[in-house]
């Protein structure tokens, strides 16, 4: 397993995914590629119904150990719910991946915005 030397950086790409959450708690959302550093800028959850409040999970997995980043914490209907921001900012090396999931299906709307950090 590599981890990138970030001083010697050759490209930073910006990118941010969005994914409808299901039931399943330990879906993979994001999974850092190979000899690539993933600096996670924010991560926010969207309740998109308009009636019922529903809970979110999110977790960081290293390949060894699963740690939740946020636990079945409720999100108001037409609400949204920031668990990262660029003053808690963290980074996925090489493998290493974040999972989640809801209590209830396609209720919940997660965005991840982060940077691809490569050193090739």
């Amino acid at each position: 397993m590599a981890n990138p030397n970030i001083v010697n950086v050759t490209s930073i790409l910006g990118k941010t995914d969005t994914f409808a959450l299901n039931t399943t708690l330990t879906t993979t959302l994001i999974t850092a590629a190979s000899d690539k550093i993933y600096k996670i800028n924010s991560i926010m959850i969207a309740n998109v119904d308009g009636t019922n409040s529903a809970n979110v999970t999110i977790a960081y997995n290293d390949q060894s150990n699963t740690r939740a980043i946020a636990s079945t914490i409720a999100v108001p209907a037409d609400a949204t719910l920031t668990l990262i921001d660029k003053n808690n900012s963290f980074y996925l090396e090489e493998g290493d991946s974040i999972e989640g999931g809801a209590s209830a299906d396609n209720d919940l709307v997660c965005m991840i915005s982060y940077e691809i950090i490569d050193d090739a």
